[in-house]
């Protein structure tokens, strides 16, 4: 037995993982602003009513002018100057918070309500999960530079930002189960090469999202605003002296962030090659031609970003492209999957609480 997955929960779905996509790039937004270590405190509760009244701005503007950011950058900022700054990291908690609320809500009404098959709910508790971790590591990412520098961990922002494309990656999985059905083969899922080929791009993509993170928390991409060479060498010396320079040197790190989208560019041209030579349905022929057409426009709009000396609009876009090529690789692998699983002649459904979209 089939049944048809509730469409409400699908819309529902599909609007959280453009939440999620939202946020990550409003988080690019607030640390190319420079506005992520304004407020000093976390208060998860109080902190959704902003500074009302030039007394309550006098307050927190003096809590700002005890962090290493006001003492060793902003010494000569101006009230309105941090009051820009503050609404845009309030906004971007606030956003947060009601991205949050828009997720536990409907999850609580739709399981209460049977909505969503009881053996499915786990997934929805892990994104939720996630959510609450993801929000956790922001705040210990701001705290780290709220000590002794004026700037957040590199590790600690990375980390962030990986819990964020995790959790996008499983909403947009789950999302396509219902939109596209799901069938569960008794002998397990068929992985076709193309497939294996999209894990391992999808595997790219997840370093070069790592490098891009570390990338900006070191302002590595300051490094050097000239593309290919840097410094005027093609390959700058003194890159590789130890293992931490892997994580650790601005330079280094910039060095295989740009190079390393070549190895997803190859990895996507690969990918479209064996789909078509294995004569996929059209639209998955189409997702992959689509994945190495956005690939190809992130790696121009990454080296404009460069030449730009880091131009805010250009590496926003940067950002952007980026959630599209995770995006469109982790639907071209779920379209692949399914096509196999509907083909193989071996998909019987192991309950009612299968269904096909």
């Amino acid at each position: 037995m089939v049944t048809q997955p509730d469409p409400v929960v699908k819309r529902w779905l599909f609007a959280f993982c453009g939440v999620v996509a939202v946020l990550i790039v409003f988080g690019g937004f607030v640390r190319l602003t420079r506005s992520g270590l304004s407020i000093v405190e976390w208060e998860p509760v109080t902190g959704v009513v902003p500074p009302l009244g030039d007394a309550a701005w006098d307050e927190v503007f003096a809590e700002y002018q005890q962090s290493p950011e006001y003492l060793t950058v902003n010494t000569h900022m101006t009230m309105s100057e941090f009051q820009r700054i503050f609404l845009i990291e309030w906004v971007h908690r606030l956003v947060a918070r009601l991205a949050g609320f828009a997720y536990a809500i409907p999850l609580a009404v739709f399981a209460l309500r049977g909505r969503i098959p009881r053996r499915d709910l786990p997934v929805y508790v892990v994104m939720g999960s996630l959510f609450v971790l993801q929000a956790v590591a922001g705040w210990l990412m701001v705290a780290s530079g709220l000590e002794d520098r004026p700037a957040v961990d590199h590790l600690n922002l990375t980390v962030h930002l990986l819990l964020a494309f995790t959790l996008l990656g499983i909403a947009i999985w789950t999302s396509l189960d219902h939109h596209r059905g799901r069938a569960r083969p008794v002998g397990g899922p068929a992985w076709t090469p193309q497939a294996k080929a999209t894990t391992v791009l999808l595997a790219a993509v997840a370093i070069q999202v790592t490098y891009g993170g570390l990338t900006a928390g070191l302002k590595a991409g300051h490094v050097a605003d000239t593309w290919p060479t840097m410094s005027g060498h093609l390959i700058p010396d003194g890159m590789f002296g130890n293992a931490g320079d892997l994580i650790d040197t601005p330079l280094t790190v910039m060095f295989i962030h740009r190079w390393f989208a070549f190895v997803v560019a190859a990895a996507a041209l690969a990918v479209l090659g064996l789909v078509h030579r294995a004569r996929c349905s059209a639209p998955v022929r189409r997702s992959a031609t689509w994945l190495s057409a956005i690939v190809a426009a992130q790696i121009a709009l990454g080296v404009v970003t460069v030449i730009s000396s880091v131009n805010e609009g250009i590496a926003l876009a940067h950002q952007a492209t980026a959630i599209a090529v995770f995006a469109t690789a982790v639907a071209l692998l779920h379209a692949q999957r399914a096509e196999a699983w509907l083909t193989t002649g071996d998909h019987g459904l192991e309950s009612s609480d299968t269904y096909m979209g």
